[in-house]
């Protein structure tokens, strides 16, 4: 095994160098997925913002009870169980603690 395979499999956990070059370039996909999911969380917060500005301009409360178990309907039947907890930590990046 050459020094390049033992840094392979030490940053991979692959045991051959095909195998961590397979590793490494989904790596670099998921990477790129997950800024692609942040950027589109922060305009979702932003979007969020702007609704809930309108809502307590308007004399009503910062949060829609309602529209937020639709909201975690949709993650349910989407995602099952772990769309929920998802939904949850999506909605209070959103609009904070209640």
């Amino acid at each position: 095994m050459t020094a390049t395979d033992v840094t392979a499999t030490d940053v991979t956990g692959a045991r051959t160098p095909e195998a961590a070059e397979v590793i490494t370039g989904a790596r670099e996909r998921i990477d790129a997925l997950d800024d692609r999911i942040i950027g589109l969380i922060q305009e979702r917060t932003a979007v969020s913002a702007v609704i809930q500005e309108a809502r307590i301009t308007s004399g009503g409360r910062r949060v829609n009870l309602s529209r937020e178990m639709e909201v975690l309907g949709h993650y349910r039947d989407a995602l099952g169980k772990p769309g929920t907890a998802l939904a949850l930590t999506l909605l209070e990046l959103c609009r904070g603690r209640i």
